[in-house]
């Protein structure tokens, strides 16, 4: 079981020069991914003079989301393995492919990437509110903690699918296209119930700058069941124990 091959790491691991540099590449790739795709947001509200959210509206956020994640991965891939979501980085530990310690770093950088992201966006539109993630009308906390756990499901298991298994030969170099799709894919499916995050960073900045914290653990639970679950399973059934290999640092 993957669950076997959990490690903590060792203390020094985080004053090592190739994991702070992995930690400020996490903090790069997510500032540009959340820039992107809640920059696309604000955007649209102003455009729109606020209005209510449209179809057009719903295919655009996707659009951008998908676009910068392809970017924000593709970037960060060589150095610290383009996680780009703590979701992805607790995946990757409940897999074994990284400790608990390089985790705990990439998970500050990606916050503080994602907070930092909100903070130049609030600034450079003058004020305009980076609009925390909420639930649509008649959406239930116990709807969209189904939604984030079965869309981060479909993220992870790409990511393992297309950027984890040794198996993968040429199929890695397509990755971070694929983890881009599925995320826009899966902004269509949800964006209309709970805003569809996969992704506590992306989360977290907008509530910390609009200090919104409505339902906020929903968009943590969520992502982190989802991971857990694909990491079992696709690291489980599909690598196997046999075939297991620890993954360097600079990949996934």
């Amino acid at each position: 079981m993957p669950i076997n091959r959990i490690a903590v790491g060792s203390p020094s691991e985080a004053s090592q020069p190739d994991a702070l540099r992995a930690a400020l590449a996490e903090f790069i790739s997510v500032l540009i991914f959340v820039f992107a795709g809640e920059g696309s947001g604000m955007a649209f509200n102003k455009l729109t003079s606020d209005g209510s959210t449209t179809p057009a509206g719903l295919v655009a956020a996707a659009l951008a989301h998908a676009f910068a994640l392809f970017v924000a991965v593709s970037v960060g891939a060589n150095i610290s393995g383009g996680h780009v979501n703590p979701a992805v980085t607790f995946g990757a530990f409940v897999g074994g492919h990284i400790t608990l310690l390089r985790g705990i770093l990439y998970w500050v950088a990606q916050l503080l990437g994602s907070t930092v992201a909100c903070l130049l966006l609030k600034f450079a539109t003058g004020g305009l509110t980076t609009s925390a993630f909420s639930l649509s009308t008649d959406v239930t906390v116990w709807n969209a903690l189904v939604f984030e756990i079965v869309m981060t499901f479909g993220l992870v298991y790409t990511v393992y699918a297309t950027a984890v298994d040794p198996k993968k030969g040429n199929l890695g170099t397509i990755a971070p296209i694929a983890i881009g799709f599925i995320v826009g894919a899966n902004i269509l499916a949800g964006g209309a119930f709970d805003g569809a995050s996969m992704n506590p960073a992306v989360s977290f900045g907008p509530a910390v700058v609009s200090w919104t914290w409505t339902s906020h653990w929903v968009y943590w639970a969520g992502p982190l069941i989802g991971a857990t679950i694909a990491a079992l399973v696709y690291d489980h059934i599909f690598i196997g124990s046999n075939t297991h290999e620890q993954l360097p640092t600079t990949d996934y």
